[in-house]
Formats: structure tokens, C-alpha cells, sequence
């Protein structure tokens, strides 16, 4: 490993429906490595997965906003801008940390979408449906069945192989996210709303996986549409044969590392203005 690849920060936020136990083997894998591996959770999750299922009150209510500062706060208490690395909605939220000038770099897996993402295919709408389906429910928690976990996560694996995904990672959703990304389009105060002309952006790098039924491949190519205008880096990488469970999947080293070696190359490194 070069001295310039070596002690980077990683920030890890997980996603809806997840706990920082989602990316228990990144952290390992990039510790190994030598390099600081953050995972804080969304705030109010600090618990184990058993106890959140037990009692998920702290998730009623919470919102893109609310998670996004708490981020924030974390990341400004750092010495040296991190690489912020999120999954599904942790995507949308990395997205927006970015667009507050946060980060050296940022990538986004399997991300929810930002406001200006039109592409909405029938998967991401029948994933978003627990919480579509009453729009005045912002508060309500939006739990997943097994055979619901595995349409949106596992859908490449057996029932055996999702139940054993479900019963160590999942924890219920909350309707507020998914309702704020849903009718951005809609919203002109949007939450989820990033600038598409900010040249001094940190680089960004979408990854996504062409069985994701949550953010299929349209939404990670009308992601990138979305920062057209922006002179700062935005890449894209698709896997064949990834699901939503992308960061779990057999596999999911070479996600890890080229993820991680992307990020490093282009920290702190925004394309210049023309």
C-alpha cells in the first residue's frame, strides 16, 4: 500500500430497513487495510439489531434531514474531510453531505434518488409501497415481511439464504424518507434536493447492481443525469448479477475495494472549472 492510499477516513452510513451491522466485513476490510472505518448509525438506531426490532420507536418520525445533520455533525468533528461511503438511502444521504461541501470524496451504492430523478420503474415502486401506499403516514414505521426483505434485498437468493440475511441485518423501516425521496419531484422545498451546477463538489462515484430492485439501474443512470451541469466528477460502475444486497452479496470485496481505491484516487481532487 502506497503512503498516499494509506489512513484515509471512511464514513459508512447504512440505509433504510439496516443497521451499521451491514457493513460489519467492510469495516473489518478496511481497517485491515489500514484505514479508519467509521459506521455510526442514524440517530437513535445506536442499539443492537435485536433491540431496535424489539423497540423501534426511535425510527418513528425520522426523516432525510434530521439524519443528514446528524452526519454532519459527526463529520465536522473530524481533522480532515473523510470519505463518506453510503448505501440506499445512506447513498442520498452522502449525496447531500457532499452538496453541503463535506467530504474528499463521496460514493453512493444502490442510492436512493435525489429531487430531479424522474426514472421511478415498477420495482422501486413496489419496494417504496409499504409507505406509498398512505401518503398522510409520515410517521408510521414500514416493516418487511421475509418475503417482502427478500424482493428488495435478496431476490438472486434462495429463501434459506435470504431468511439468514434477514434474521442478522434487518430491522423495520420508517415512512418519512421514503415519502420525502417519493414526491420530491413535487416538493419545491425538498429535503433531498442537491445543486446541479456545484463545480467545487467533492467526486462522486454511483455504484449499482443490474438485479437492484430498489434502485435499479435507471435511477443510478438518471442519478448521474441529475449533476450534468456540475464540472465536479460524477462516475458510474454497474455490477451484473448485484442486488439491493449489494454490500453483502458474495462478491462484495471487489465492490469494497474499488469503491475504496476510486475514492482514494480522487479525494479532495474535484474536476476543474473549465
Amino acid at each position: 500500500m502506497s503512503e498516499s492510499s494509506a489512513g484515509e477516513t471512511v464514513v459508512l452510513i447504512h440505509g433504510l430497513w439496516m443497521t451499521p451491522r451491514s457493513w460489519e466485513k467492510w469495516v473489518e476490510r478496511f481497517e485491515a487495510q489500514g484505514h479508519k472505518a467509521l459506521a455510526p448509525s442514524w440517530p437513535g438506531l445506536e442499539k443492537e439489531v435485536e433491540a431496535i426490532r424489539e423497540d423501534p420507536s426511535p425510527l418513528i418520525g425520522l426523516g432525510v434531514e434530521e439524519i443528514t445533520d446528524h452526519y454532519e455533525r459527526i463529520i465536522r468533528e473530524l481533522d480532515r474531510p473523510p470519505i463518506i461511503l453510503g448505501h440506499s438511502f445512506g447513498g442520498l444521504i452522502t449525496q447531500l453531505l457532499l452538496d453541503r461541501g463535506l467530504g474528499g470524496a463521496g460514493v453512493a451504492i444502490g442510492t436512493a434518488p435525489v429531487k430531479g430523478v424522474l426514472a421511478l420503474p415498477p420495482s422501486t415502486l413496489r419496494a417504496g409501497w409499504p409507505a406509498l401506499r398512505n401518503p398522510f403516514g409520515v410517521n408510521a414505521l414500514t416493516p418487511l415481511s421475509l418475503k417482502q426483505f427478500r424482493y428488495r434485498f435478496t431476490n438472486t437468493y434462495s429463501e434459506a439464504q435470504s431468511k439468514e440475511v434477514y434474521d442478522r441485518y434487518y430491522i423495520p423501516g420508517t415512512a418519512r424518507p421514503l415519502l420525502q425521496a417519493a414526491y420530491a419531484n413535487f416538493n419545491p422545498k425538498a429535503v433531498t434536493k442537491v445543486s446541479r451546477a456545484k463545480h467545487d463538489r467533492a467526486p462522486l462515484l454511483l455504484i449499482g447492481g443490474d438485479e437492484d430492485h430498489i434502485s435499479p439501474p435507471p435511477i443510478t443512470k438518471a442519478t448521474r443525469k441529475v449533476y450534468a451541469k456540475s464540472h465536479s466528477t460524477t462516475d458510474m460502475r454497474q455490477y451484473p448479477g448485484k442486488t439491493h444486497w449489494i454490500a453483502g452479496q458474495p462478491g462484495w470485496e471487489e465492490v469494497a475495494d474499488f469503491a475504496l481505491e476510486w475514492a482514494i484516487a480522487h479525494h479532495a481532487a474535484p474536476k476543474a472549472v473549465a
